[in-house]
């Protein structure tokens, strides 16, 4: 897949991070080693918070595709045609996004986000960014696989101009005004597909 491992430090710094995130309510993004593999759902890579996701059996045929190699995300709607389809970024190299098949684990409005100086153990809070212009997370935040030290999701971004290049962390990050539209037809369970 490419992605480069990070060193025994750093993922010791990471979970520290994921840790605080966790325990903090507020969000972080970014895979950071292992990320999990092509064709495995978040369900078979992780535990924690399933089970409301794996619990809802509406029959809504409502599902996202991202396609990496195409730099947009598609809302599916169980017709052959999108309902429509957004411009996205994606991981940069050595934070690539992973390709598999995933579904909405949360979702959060006008999310917080965390500052973290990862470079020391355990990690240091540099900073809290509060919603508004300048949150890296924008309007929304759709989290769609986490494991051991990294945290996936779709979110808005106060960087448009970013939009179609390979820049985060392996999140996907998307104008504030398409993940909104986005975040009104998903659910937790919704099916994301990930294509290379």
């Amino acid at each position: 897949m490419g992605h480069h491992s990070p060193s025994s430090f750093r993922r010791g710094a990471l979970l520290v991070m994921v840790a605080l995130l966790a325990g903090s309510g507020s969000i972080g993004c970014g895979v950071a080693g292992p990320s999990p593999q092509p064709g495995k759902s978040a369900s078979s890579t992780s535990g924690a918070g399933q089970g409301a996701a794996n619990d809802h059996k509406d029959p809504d045929p409502t599902h996202l595709v991202l396609r990496l190699s195409e730099r947009r995300l598609y809302l599916m709607d169980g017709s052959p045609a999108p309902v429509a389809s957004f411009p996205i970024a994606i991981g940069k190299e050595g934070w690539e996004t992973p390709p598999g098949r995933y579904q909405v684990e949360a979702m959060e409005v006008h999310p917080d986000f965390l500052k973290l100086d990862t470079s020391v153990v355990p990690a240091r809070l540099i900073k809290r960014i509060p919603p508004g212009p300048t949150n890296p997370l924008g309007e929304r935040w759709i989290q769609f696989a986490h494991g051991e030290g990294w945290t996936l999701g779709i979110h808005g971004t106060p960087n448009p101009e970013l939009l179609g290049q390979a820049v985060s962390h392996g999140c996907i990050r998307m104008r504030n005004a398409d993940v909104l539209q986005v975040y009104e037809r998903v659910h937790l369970g919704t099916p994301v597909i990930v294509e290379p």
